[in-house]
C-alpha cells in the first residue's frame, strides 16, 4: 500500500510488516524519515514533528545563512552533488558550460497499481494485483533536468524496489557522471556492515566490520558483478545474528560495474548508496533524452539475517526468476568438464550418457571444446560451428544419441569472448575491444567482443542460434571467463566512450533475451569463471547460476552460505565432484559431497565411467534422496543454524516448508576433536504445537546401510521440544555429514 499524506507532506509505503516514509520539507526537499518495523498510520504527524526537531534550525527557509549546513546533514532521499551535501551523492551532472553540480527539489508524484518494466533492463516483475508503485518527480530548474524516483511495494513481500529515470528537458547537452539507483540515510548507533567479498574459488565470503566513522565499500570495476565483490551490502544492529536484530540490506539488479557503499557521517548516521559505478561512466544526455538506472532491492528485517534471507528468497522466487522454472524440479545433470576438459569426442560423450542413464541421471551437458578448432582452451572462441572431427554428424547426431540413451542434452557457450587464434578474429580483429596504439591485454588468452556494435552482436548471435537450432538441446551453460579491459568502441564517438561499460551489459541482456525468445524451452544456466556474475539480473534470465568452479565440498560450505544469504538455494549450481579435489587436493566422503550439493541444484562433475564401484552404487540413492529433499529446499524457508565460517568446526542448516509440515536438516562435521561432548543442535522454523518424526536419510557414522548410528531415526518430538531443547548429535570424523527429514 502506498499513500500520500497531504497534511504532512508524507509519502507512506507499507509492506506487510514494514513502513517506509518519505517527507517533503518546506515543499522543496525530499527526505528519508523512517524505514523499519510497521508503524501506526495515525502517527504520521508525530513522526514528521519528531524528525524535524533535529534539522529545523537548519531548514533554509528558517536559516538562510547556513543552507550548506542543512544540505550536509539532512537525510536526503536521493542525494545530489556539488551544492552542499558532502556525503556520497547519487547523481552528478556536468552542464554544457562545464558547471558541475545540481540541486533537486520536489515537483509532483503519481501512485498507480502494478509496475512498469524497465526499458532494456531486467527487473523484479510486478502486476496490478500484486504490487503498487510510486513515482516521485524531482527537478533542477537551472539545468531543466527531471529525475523520477520509482518505488514498488508488494502485497506478499516486505521488499521494496527502487529505480531512477533521468530526463534532460533542456535544449543543451548534459553529461551524467554519476547515476546511482538508491540512497538510504539510517539513524543507527553502532552496528556492523556486512558485504560478500571473495575471489575465484572463494566467492561471496561473508565479511562483517564495525560501522565506525568512515566508509565500507563493495564495488566492481571489472565489467561484471565479479567474484571479488557482490552487488549487496547490509547494515546490522550491534547484536544482530541469524535470528535477532535489525538488518537493512540493498541488492542491485545489475551485472556490470557497481558501487555499494555504507558510510557513517559526521552526524553519526549511516548513508547507504547503490548503483552503477561512476568509474569510466559518462553518459551523454542530449535534449529530451533519458537515462534509466537499474533496479535496487531494499529489505528491512527485525528478525536477523534469516528474516532478511526469507524476504529476498521469496521475492526472487515469486517475482524475478523465470516463472517456468521458479518452482520446477531441475534435471540432475552430469557435466564432462572436470573429467575430460576439451579432450573428448562423440564416443566418449555417448559412453558418459549410457552410464549416467543407468544410474538415474536426467541430462548430459557437453562443456567447452565442441566447436571450431577447440582442442584446448587457448583458441577458437568465436567460431561457433561444430567440430565434426570430434562430433561427426554435428549436434543433431550427438543429441539423438544422447536422447536415445535416455538423457536430455545440453551444451556450453561463451558468446562474449574471442581468441586471437580463431577464424572470427582473423576475419574481424577490430571486433574485439582495444585501445588505439596499445597491445591488447589478454585474460585467459581471450579478448572481449564489442557487443555494443550491431554487426558484432548479430555476427555472434547468428552463429549461436544456428548451432542451437541444429540439435535437440534442452540446456545452455552461458560462461564469461574474464574481466573487461581495453574498453573502447569503434562504433561510438569520443564523447560517448564513457557509455561503453553500460552498453556492453545491455547488449548481454539483449542477447539472453533473444536466446530465450528463440528457444523458450531451454534451461539457461549462467556462469562466469564459476560464480563471477551471480546477481539478481542474471536470475531474471536463468533460474540457476554456477556457484563456483571450486567444487570441493568443504570449501563450498562457506561459498554456499554466503550465496544463500541473499539468493534462493534453488539458484545455486552445485555438483558432486571427484576427489582429490582439483581446487584443494582434499578428499571428502562421497556422501558428504552429495549432501552439500543437495543444498543447490544437484548434479555430478566427474568421470562417471571410472569412479569407484562403491561410489557408483551410491548415486541412485543420492538421486532418490534429492527428489525427496529438493521440493523442501527449493520452495521452503532457509535457516542458517550454525556456520563453519564462524566456529571452524561444523556447519549446519535447515529448510522448512511454508506450511511447516516438513523440514530437511543437514549437518557437516569439519574438524573432529577428542574428549569433547556431543553437540546439542536446536531446530528452527517448526510449528511448536505439531509432533514431528525424524527420518535419517544419511548418517556419516553408520557403518552399514540402515544402521541407526545417531539414534535419531524414528524419533518423535514436538516442534517446541526440537526448537527449544534440541537434539544431540554424536561426534563424527572429519568431513562426515548427517541429513535428516522431519515430517
Amino acid at each position: 500500500m502506498i499513500r500520500f499524506d497531504k497534511k504532512n507532506n508524507l509519502f507512506i509505503l507499507e509492506t506487510p510488516n514494514t513502513s517506509y516514509i518519505i517527507a517533503v520539507i518546506d515543499s522543496f526537499y525530499l527526505g528519508h524519515i523512517y524505514y523499519g518495523k510497521k508503524l501506526s498510520s495515525e502517527d504520521a504527524d508525530a513522526l514528521i514533528r519528531l524528525s524535524r526537531a533535529d534539522i529545523a534550525h537548519g531548514v533554509p527557509s528558517v536559516n538562510k545563512r547556513d543552507k550548506v549546513g542543512f544540505l550536509d546533514n539532512y537525510p536526503m532521499e536521493y542525494s545530489f552533488a556539488g551544492t552542499g551535501d558532502f556525503r556520497e551523492a547519487c547523481i552528478d551532472v556536468t552542464a554544457e558550460n562545464g558547471d558541475q553540480g545540481l540541486e533537486l527539489h520536489y515537483d509532483s508524484y503519481k501512485i498507480y497499481p502494478g509496475k512498469n518494466a524497465l526499458t532494456d533492463l531486467p527487473s523484479v516483475r510486478g502486476c496490478e494485483k500484486c504490487c503498487d508503485s510510486l513515482d516521485i518527480i524531482l527537478k533542477d530548474d537551472v539545468l531543466s533536468l527531471k529525475v523520477i524516483l520509482t518505488y514498488s511495494v508488494y502485497k506478499d513481500s516486505d521488499a521494496i524496489t527502487r529505480s531512477v529515470k533521468i530526463i534532460n528537458e533542456s535544449s543543451e547537452t548534459l553529461h551524467l557522471t554519476k547515476a546511482l539507483s538508491a540512497c538510504m540515510d539510517i539513524d543507527m548507533q553502532g552496528g556492523k556492515i556486512l558485504t560478500l567479498h571473495g575471489a575465484w574459488g572463494r566467492e561471496r565470503e561473508i565479511t562483517e566490520v564495525e560501522a565506525l566513522p568512515g566508509a565500507v565499500v563493495a564495488e566492481s570495476k571489472r565489467g561484471k558483478s565479479s567474484a571479488e565483490e557482490n552487488p549487496f551490502i547490509a547494515l546490522l544492529s550491534d547484536k544482530a545474528d541469524f535470528d535477532n536484530g535489525e538488518v537493512y540490506a540493498m541488492n542491485f539488479v545489475y551485472s556490470g560495474n557497481f558501487l555499494a557503499k555504507a558510510a557513517r557521517d559526521q552526524s553519526d548516521k549511516v548513508r547507504m548508496v547503490m548503483g552503477i559505478h561512476p568509474f569510466h561512466f559518462n553518459w551523454e544526455l542530449r535534449s529530451n533524452e533519458s537515462f534509466q538506472t537499474p533496479e535496487c532491492v531494499l529489505v528491512y528485517s527485525d528478525k536477523g539475517l534469516n528474516g532478511m534471507s526469507h524476504c529476498f528468497h521469496d521475492l526472487y522466487r515469486e517475482h524475478l526468476i523465470p516463472e517456468k522454472w521458479a518452482h520446477a524440479e531441475k534435471p540432475v545433470l552430469i557435466n564432462n568438464w572436470e573429467a575430460t576438459l576439451t579432450n573428448f569426442n562423440k564416443d566418449i560423450l555417448v559412453d558418459f550418457a549410457k552410464e549416467a542413464s543407468k544410474l538415474g541421471l536426467d541430462m548430459l551437458v557437453m562443456d567447452d571444446g565442441w566447436f571450431g578448432n577447440r582442442f584446448d582452451d587457448n583458441r577458437a572462441l568465436g567460431d561457433w560451428y561444430v567440430n565434426e572431427e570430434k562430433l561427426p554428424g554435428g549436434l543433431k547426431a550427438l543429441s539423438e544419441e544422447i536422447n536415445k540413451a535416455g538423457l536430455k542434452f545440453g551444451i556450453w557457450v561463451e558468446p562474449e569472448m574471442i581468441n586471437e587464434d580463431s577464424d572470427l578474429y582473423r576475419a574481424h580483429p577490430d571486433w574485439a575491444f582495444h585501445l588505439k596504439g596499445r597491445e591488447k591485454n589478454l585474460g585467459r588468452n581471450q579478448c572481449v567482443l564489442d557487443l555494443t556494435r550491431e554487426e558484432v552482436w548479430n555476427g555472434v548471435y547468428s552463429q549461436i542460434k544456428t548451432s542451437l537450432s541444429s540439435g535437440n538441446i534442452a540446456y545452455v551453460k552461458w560462461d564469461m571467463n574474464r574481466a573487461l579491459t581495453d574498453v573502447a568502441s569503434l562504433a561510438l564517438p569520443a564523447e560517448k566512450q564513457g557509455e561503453v561499460f553500460h552498453r556492453f551489459v545491455l547488449a548481454v541482456y539483449r542477447m539472453q533475451n533473444a536466446l530465450l525468445a528463440d528457444f523458450p524451452d531451454i534451461l539457461l544456466e549462467n556462469c562466469s569463471s564459476g560464480g563471477g556474475r551471480f546477481d539478481p539480473a542474471m536470475l531474471y534470465y536463468s533460474p540457476q547460476i554456477w556457484t563456483s568452479d571450486n567444487t570441493d565440498a568443504i570449501e563450498r560450505l562457506s561459498i554456499q552460505e554466503g550465496t544463500a544469504l541473499v539468493y534462493p538455494m534453488s539458484t545455486m549450481g552445485a555438483h558432486v565432484a571427484d576427489c582429490p579435489s582439483f581446487a584443494t587436493g582434499r578428499t571428502t566422503d562421497f556422501e558428504t559431497r552429495a549432501d552439500v550439493a543437495m543444498a543447490g541444484t544437484f548434479g555430478y562433475e566427474l568421470d562417471i565411467r571410472n569412479i569407484k564401484d562403491e561410489e557408483k552404487e551410491l548415486i541412485p540413492d543420492q538421486i532418490k534422496r534429492f527428489r525427496i529433499v529438493n521440493p523442501i529446499i527449493r520452495d521452503g524457508d532457509y535457516y542458517r543454524i550454525a556456520s563453519y565460517r564462524k566456529n571452524r568446526f561444523y556447519d549446519c542448516w535447515e529448510s522448512v516448508t511454508k506450511d511447516k509440515e516438513k523440514a530437511i536438516f543437514t549437518f557437516v562435521e569439519i574438524h573432529a576433536e577428542s574428549n569433547k561432548p556431543s553437540r546439542k543442535i536446536r531446530f528452527k522454523g517448526l510449528n511448536p504445537n505439531k509432533e514431528y518424526t525424524l527420518s535419517v536419510l544419511h548418517d556419516g557414522r553408520a557403518r552399514k546401510k540402515g544402521e541407526n548410528a545417531s539414534g535419531l531415526d524414528g524419533l518423535k518430538a514436538h516442534g517446541s521440544t526440537l526448537m527449544n531443547a534440541g537434539i544431540i548429535i554424536n561426534r563424527m570424523s572429519d568431513f562426515k555429514s548427517l541429513q535428516i527429514l522431519l515430517h
